[in-house]
């Protein structure tokens, strides 16, 4: 498989506009898609993107445009950067546009609510293409200090071996090192489950806790994430790698995360809705996603407890104060 010629990114957020970043530094010509026509403009007349990163200046490699049909045109690789719970109806519009033998690469970290499934068989399902040419792309990437040249490492998982590593040395720049792997379920239950961990590493800070309850809580989160990749066929190795307890490390522990950031609210006495509106309108991918990882861990007959007071803290009126004396007073057990 030869390397690509022109890869689209579709979503202009943060981390669709790093990643975009990345693969022209990479050497790639990139056109990104923005939702909003003054985003585009914006980048490509002043070559910044300042509603999500701000004082970054971006590769003349990088155009933008809020034409879908446009920034697909001839793409090897198209990147779906949209949040979980939003990728299905996106890309059901987007489908009738993509190029006949393209590879779309995932940056959503999620489990649908409706249907328990991972973006990658969402996408499968939705633009009806084979999973050896599906995606994904997650580790310890929080996007400002990408964009900002800071080093890191990824994972880029495929089940076609090949394909991922066209995409490793179409994203490999000085500053971001990816490795490539081939168990796509574990990758993907990795970056949805860090997001409910982190929102419980945000509410124990909140609470006022140190760094022995987060150690806890990372160490108890990893546990019973990889307990459920286990039971749906993942390989227990992957969750001791970059995706797993990198990621999990990076969005537990960095103010940067927008799950830790509101876990924290929540931990200080504010509402799901007043935790939203500070953040700027937007609901961590964590909040929603605690549902839909409690009803698949449920239907495995998974125990989380973590995800668990999670969801109830979220939805169901529970306070964080008990919540966290509920997870101390559970039962006695061997590690």
């Amino acid at each position: 498989m030869a390397q690509p010629e022109r890869i689209a990114v579709l979503g202009a957020g943060s981390w669709g506009t790093t990643f975009a970043k990345v693969l022209a530094d990479a050497g790639n010509d990139v056109c990104l898609w923005a939702r909003r026509p003054q985003v585009a403009a914006e980048i490509n007349e002043t070559r910044r993107n300042d509603s999500y990163l701000p004082g970054i200046t971006l590769p003349e490699r990088l155009r933008a445009t809020d034409d879908a049909a446009e920034a697909v045109h001839a793409a090897e690789f198209a990147v779906l950067a949209v949040p979980s719970q939003t990728l299905r109806e996106n890309l059901a519009g987007w489908q009738p546009l993509l190029p006949q033998d393209v590879t779309l690469v995932s940056l959503a970290k999620g489990v649908e609510l409706s249907t328990l499934k991972r973006m990658s068989q969402v996408i499968g399902e939705v633009a009806d293409v084979p999973v050896e040419r599906v995606a994904v792309v997650s580790g310890p990437n929080l996007a400002k200090e990408i964009a900002a040249g800071q080093p890191t490492a990824t994972v880029v998982a495929c089940s076609d071996e090949e394909r991922a590593v066209v995409l490793q040395k179409a994203c490999f720049t000085r500053y971001f090192r990816p490795y490539t792997n081939t168990d796509l379920v574990g990758i993907e239950i990795s970056g949805a489950c860090k997001n409910v961990i982190a929102l419980a590493c945000g509410i124990a800070a909140g609470l006022g806790f140190g760094h022995n309850t987060m150690s806890s809580l990372i160490t108890r989160g990893l546990a019973e994430t990889t307990r459920l990749g286990v039971a749906l066929g993942a390989d227990p190795m992957t969750f001791a790698g970059l995706a797993g307890l990198g990621d999990l490390v990076a969005t537990c522990a960095s103010p940067l995360s927008r799950n830790r950031t509101f876990g924290e609210r929540l931990g200080r006495g504010e509402t799901v809705a007043q935790a939203q509106e500070a953040a700027h309108g937007q609901v961590s991918e964590g909040v929603k996603s605690c549902s839909s990882i409690r009803q698949l861990a449920a239907r495995h007959g998974v125990e989380m407890p973590i995800t668990d007071v999670v969801h109830r803290v979220c939805h169901e009126g529970l306070e964080p104060g008990p919540a966290a004396a509920e997870l101390l007073g559970r039962e006695r057990k061997a590690e």
